[in-house]
């Protein structure tokens, strides 16, 4: 992102005008350096600037939350990089963070109390739903995708890690379009396969990989749409539609990328 497309200012660049933001945007590594989540980035820093949100990022002070050392069991060095961020958070006075990354959200919102970081943590799914209840996002007769068959996929960090289940369907529901469930969702959903540092190792021995059963049961809604709300999730389910090739007939999409095209941002 460049600052001359975009606004997005930086935490230091805000401190040296004696300025602090509402909210800090979390980006996340994938957000950062995964080319195709950076769409992502970009579809809610669109969002932000459009709403007018006082926001600002970290840029280079801002590191990997540490979430995939602890699930893979290196504690040592999830520790070291929690309070490294946390001297950060704490140095700008950081009171409330929204990040795109449901990994990032739990890490930061339930572990790092517990090393002295205690801030207002927020899912961009929740953020966006309170955007579109405060008639601040208003997705004008549901944008183009109005009457599509949408699933949504619910990622586990998010969902039985945290509890949010309705504000992505909210959100989705802002769209107009024909939310479809799979059979498993919600409290009974499906994991991608990528969760707890899985995303970093080679998978088990079995019959099939988890991306691609969870893929087929996203098809077998006859939705055209996946939507999801994890960088992980995305890749995982894009892989999967990859091996079906159904890319051509089917995308899978973040919900700030709906929004932000809904919009016409």
């Amino acid at each position: 992102m460049s600052e001359t497309t975009y606004n997005v200012p930086t935490m230091a660049n805000k401190a040296s005008k004696g300025e602090n933001p509402d909210i800090l945007f979390w980006v996340g590594c994938a957000g950062s350096f995964d080319e195709r989540y950076k769409s992502v980035t970009n579809a809610f820093v669109k969002i932000l600037n459009k709403v007018g949100i006082d926001f600002a990022v970290l840029g280079s002070e801002e590191a990997c939350t540490g979430d995939p050392a602890r699930r893979g069991g290196n504690e040592f060095l999830f520790q070291m990089q929690a309070v490294a961020n946390i001297q950060v958070l704490n140095g700008y006075n950081v009171k409330k963070i929204v990040t795109a990354c449901p990994h990032c959200f739990n890490t930061l919102k339930n572990e790092y109390p517990d090393l002295g970081g205690n801030y207002e943590v927020i899912h961009h799914s929740t953020f966006l739903q309170q955007l579109i209840n405060e008639g601040k996002v208003s997705l004008k007769g549901g944008g183009e995708f109005k009457g599509k068959k949408i699933t949504y996929h619910d990622s586990c960090y998010l969902g039985r890690a945290n509890n949010v289940y309705e504000a992505p369907r909210m959100v989705l529901e802002a769209l107009d379009a024909e939310l479809v469930e799979m059979k498993r969702c919600k409290t009974k959903g499906l994991c991608c396969g990528a969760g707890g540092a899985q995303m970093f190792k080679d998978a088990e021995p079995g019959n099939k990989e988890i991306n691609i059963e969870r893929t087929e049961e996203a098809l077998a809604t006859g939705a055209t749409i996946i939507a999801s709300a994890c960088p992980f999730c995305m890749t995982m389910m894009t892989d999967g539609v990859k091996s079906k090739e159904k890319e051509d007939k089917v995308k899978v999409l973040d919900l700030a990328e709906l929004i932000a095209q809904g919009e016409g941002l």
